[in-house]
């Protein structure tokens, strides 16, 4: 076995952070996301002079019915530019808290991007994992990420439409139209920003994966089969993996995505896989969100009109 003795503090911390991690997948859990990327959020990411700034709105969400009594943290942008008679364009984000942190800068994204009018004035809801649950086996924890973002079914769609996205928009102009609306995650929550699209198309025609989790921790290693035999939905997909991503116990994640472009192109979807030199990180996928969002809403009337 190849000396991993320089990842020692990582492995001790994600000891810490991930009590239940094996011995086996402690070090290739650790160089996966050690990996030296050479990638930095691009000028898309820096707020510029002259261009105005969207504001964000904290919610603390409680479920109801799909995960009762599960609590949350959501943030709502509202871009400058936001007219209640025009109904403005959706995106929504899980793990929502990492995409406002520096390594991606979303909300300086959407608002560079909104004020050039290569995206449609656009409301982005930043969904946090829900804070109580059984966690994920393998690795611990108390928390509800892995039941709503490794698992295949509808719950979490149901929980988006029915429940969360109605009471943290109250009051705000958005289209209905699924072609106005996007949804996006990073590894379990990109599983579960493709599954939430497969279930509900009529909610959500866009979707963006970073590093997915298309393996098999709850069923997400099926999805390349599903793909292929089950009838196309109308659905746009980018998607971006990192050369050296995780190769633990669940599956091999960049082979994973490998099968999810494979059968995107076989079933002719509307499809974009994008490769990093990297790992399990958000460091790649962030640099390219600005790319991203402009190639799923690279045809929206709004955009070919400006």
């Amino acid at each position: 076995m190849s000396d991993t003795s320089h990842l020692d503090p990582v492995i001790a911390a994600l000891r810490t952070a991930l009590p239940g991690l094996t011995d086996h997948d402690a070090p290739r859990f650790a160089r996966a996301i050690s990996v030296d990327e050479p990638y930095k959020p691009g000028p898309d990411a820096q707020a510029r002079p002259g261009v105005p700034e969207g504001r964000l709105q904290a919610h603390r969400h409680v479920g109801r019915s799909v995960y009762p009594g599960v609590e949350r943290d959501v943030q709502v942008y509202v871009p400058a530019q936001y007219d209640a008679a025009r109904p403005a364009g959706l995106v929504v984000l899980q793990d929502g808290s990492g995409y406002l942190g520096p390594e991606t800068n979303a909300r300086v994204v959407l608002d560079n991007l909104i004020h050039a009018r290569t995206i449609p004035v656009t409301i982005a809801v930043f969904v946090d994992p829900g804070e109580q649950g059984p966690g994920l086996p393998i690795f611990g924890g108390t928390n509800n990420r892995s039941i709503e973002y490794d698992s295949t079914d509808d719950a979490y769609a149901r929980f988006l439409v029915d429940e969360l996205l109605p009471d943290v928009l109250q009051g705000l102009a958005v289209s209905d139209d699924p072609r106005d609306r996007a949804i996006v995650g990073i590894s379990s929550s990109a599983q579960c920003a493709f599954a939430a699209a497969w279930h509900r198309p009529d909610q959500f025609s866009k979707v963006i994966s970073h590093i997915g989790s298309f393996v098999d921790i709850r069923g997400g290693h099926e999805w390349p089969y599903r793909i292929r035999k089950e009838a196309r939905r109308p659905l746009r997909v980018w998607m971006q993996d990192g050369d050296a991503d995780l190769d633990i116990v669940y599956g091999h994640w960049f082979l994973a995505n490998e099968q999810m472009a494979a059968a995107l192109a076989y079933a002719g979807y509307d499809h974009e896989f994008v490769v990093g030199s990297g790992g399990h990180s958000i460091r790649h996928g962030g640099a390219t969100l600005p790319d991203a969002l402009r190639w799923l809403w690279r045809d929206h009337p709004q955009v070919a009109a400006a």
